[in-house]
């Protein structure tokens, strides 16, 4: 009679445990769906709000290779004195002004693109020095014009780092 019993409990409560396990699996499983809609619907509002503050990044960052273009920036900034180092020197902090002006921006753009950026800024003002280095050059004024000279035959460094801002825009839009 005992064996009987035993039995019957074990029948009674095997189907018993058997839904209990696929129930626990389905809840759990359905619980990780919820969750990973939860993480992607709040993932992608912060992309919403953090689009504007990118392409903002992504244009300050255009004005500031824009303004260190050789071309505008000597242009822009004009000699004070006869002195070709003091005139190097004023351009070269003038690029670096506008540099620290944007830092912040670099949180906004991605790490490659910061890094373009920041090639771009260094290979102008290796062009201003290396430019004020040639023996042709005894005057700010003929600084510019060897400058300016030279660009008309071959691009300004910041064609290549707007190039890469454009191609940074272009994925976020």
């Amino acid at each position: 009679m005992e064996d009987i019993n035993l039995m019957q409990i074990v029948f009674y409560t095997l189907p018993a445990l058997v839904i209990g396990i696929i129930a626990y699996y389905f809840f759990s499983s359905h619980l990780m769906n919820e969750e990973k809609m939860r993480y992607f619907l709040m993932r992608r509002e912060t992309q919403k709000e953090a689009i504007p503050f990118k392409l903002q990044a992504l244009e300050r960052m255009t004005l500031f290779l824009e303004r260190i273009n050789p071309g505008n920036l000597l242009v822009r900034v004009k000699p004070y004195n006869d002195d070709k180092h003091d005139y190097e020197n004023l351009l070269i902090q003038q690029i670096e002004k506008e540099f620290e002006h944007n830092l912040a921006q670099q949180i906004y753009v991605s790490d490659k693109c910061w890094q373009a950026i920041r090639a771009t800024k260094n290979a102008t003002i290796s062009l201003i020095r290396k430019t004020n280095m040639s023996e042709n050059v005894d005057s700010p004024d003929k600084l510019r014009e060897v400058i300016l000279t030279d660009l008309l035959d071959k691009n300004a460094p910041s064609h290549t780092g707007l190039a890469y801002i454009k191609k940074e825009a272009q994925t976020i839009m």
